[in-house]
């Protein structure tokens, strides 16, 4: 049976070069409204955390939140999902160094208008400064990662960063291992402690 998993892997395969048709008719059939495009899976596992935390079933409510595989492929997919393809309504997160992307790939796709919600560095920066440094160390803890994560700060490389840029490229450092902490710091948030930009993103769906 045909699921939003199903719509996105058909635009994904789209956005690669396959065909369009099938993105056509699953947009159709679902019916599909809003696109939430992300540059990762690790924002993708936030957003559905929240939403998750909130009672919200997003692909229900005809929202599909899809992972692009880095900011760069904004343009394409805007082009595809946007004003010049299926006409969807189009938001998302970027980081703030990428904003330059987003605006030249929205705007050659004629979707300028969609709004997206920047973070400052990345989404993990700020899951990190809403919880605080301590709170994620004994989230890592609670995760069986501390001795990694111990030996990680032990690198002469991480000398002189700050602990909330240290516990930021811990997460980067092993493959899943941001997925997962995309969802487990999100789901340790207090309710009023959700960074701006990804509490903006959901209330706006």
């Amino acid at each position: 049976m045909a699921d939003m998993g199903s719509f996105r892997d058909v635009v994904t395969a789209w956005a690669a070069g396959g065909p369009g048709d099938p993105a056509r008719e699953l947009a159709v059939r679902l019916p599909v409204r809003t696109v939430v495009l992300l540059e990762g899976p690790s924002d993708a596992a936030a957003v559905g955390a929240l939403a998750a935390s909130r009672g919200r079933d997003l692909a229900a409510e005809g929202v599909c939140v899809l992972p692009m595989g880095g900011a760069m492929s904004v343009g394409r997919f805007a082009h595809l999902l946007g004003p010049p393809g299926l006409g969807l309504r189009l938001t998302g997160l970027c980081d703030e160094a990428e904003r330059p992307y987003y605006a030249r790939g929205l705007e050659r796709a004629g979707a300028a208008q969609q709004e997206f919600f920047v973070c400052a560095a990345d989404l993990e920066d700020e899951l990190i400064r809403a919880l605080g440094v301590a709170r994620v160390e004994e989230l890592v803890r609670a995760e069986g990662d501390l001795r990694a994560l111990q030996t990680f700060l032990r690198q002469p490389a991480q000398q002189g960063r700050t602990s909330q840029q240290q516990v930021r490229r811990f997460l980067g450092t092993k493959k899943g291992r941001k997925i997962r902490y995309g969802r487990v710091l999100v789901e340790a948030l207090d309710p009023d402690r959700v960074p701006a930009p990804l509490d903006r993103l959901l209330a706006s769906l």
